[in-house]
């Protein structure tokens, strides 16, 4: 099947139940948001549209569909977190996604418990392997669509940084041992597991620049 996407349900023309498009551009990491509202509630809701935009300075982003209590917050106050979404906080995780009242704070929902940042106001996960302290740069409106109002889009500078140790090996985080969540299509999730994780050595470039070698094996360790 092929089709273009100017009208949302022209996925069902071709027996697509639901539009793919969130199945295909996958896994995508779960932005566990932590936000505190002008009435000091705290605020904790996962974005699956997520990720990091730049390593230095280190930024990242995630889109709001809605005007929701973390953009409003973070509107209000400039700071948000992001806890790393672990196997572990699955049914926390979820249970955070509930569409509360804004009085209502999700981390005694979801039965958590806070830790304080370094930088920022707003608390972490504590039981979270590590933790993005973020300021907001900027937010951008992106275009509706069907007379709807666009999603908005939270870019943060990452101010600070927490890792549990217990997840630091050899002066590397070990990325599989934290078992992070991600979000696929539909309501389908995956985890990020040692057994499904691998390495490969960036390419070797000819000094001409017209031709590149690659070592088998597990990573060397060089960036390139």
């Amino acid at each position: 099947m092929h089709y273009a996407t100017a009208e949302r349900r022209e996925h069902l023309k071709h027996g697509l139940t639901h539009d793919p498009f969130k199945a295909l551009v996958v896994p995508r990491p779960i932005g566990w948001i932590t936000t505190i509202g002008p009435d000091g509630v705290v605020n904790l809701a996962p974005y699956s549209f997520f990720n990091a935009v730049s390593d230095v300075p280190p930024m990242v982003m995630f889109a709001s569909s809605g005007r929701k209590d973390s953009l409003r917050n973070i509107e209000a106050t400039g700071d948000f977190t992001c806890s790393i979404a672990s196997q572990d906080l699955v049914d926390a995780m979820n249970l955070s996604s509930a569409a509360v009242t804004p009085d209502v704070s999700e981390y005694a929902l979801a039965g958590l418990a806070m830790a304080p940042s370094l930088v920022v106001a707003p608390p972490r996960v504590a039981s979270s392997p590590a933790a993005l302290e973020c300021r907001l740069w900027k937010m951008v409106e992106l275009p509706g669509f069907e007379g709807k109002p666009g999603t908005t889009v939270v870019f943060g500078h990452v101010v600070a940084i927490f890792v549990d140790e217990r997840v630091v090996k050899d002066g590397l985080v070990d990325t599989a041992a934290m078992r992070p969540l991600a979000r696929m299509g539909y309501m389908d999730y995956a985890v990020v597991t040692p057994e499904t994780t691998f390495t490969l050595n960036r390419p070797r470039v000819s000094d001409d620049r017209r031709s590149a070698t690659v070592t088998t094996g597990s990573w060397d360790g060089v960036y390139r």
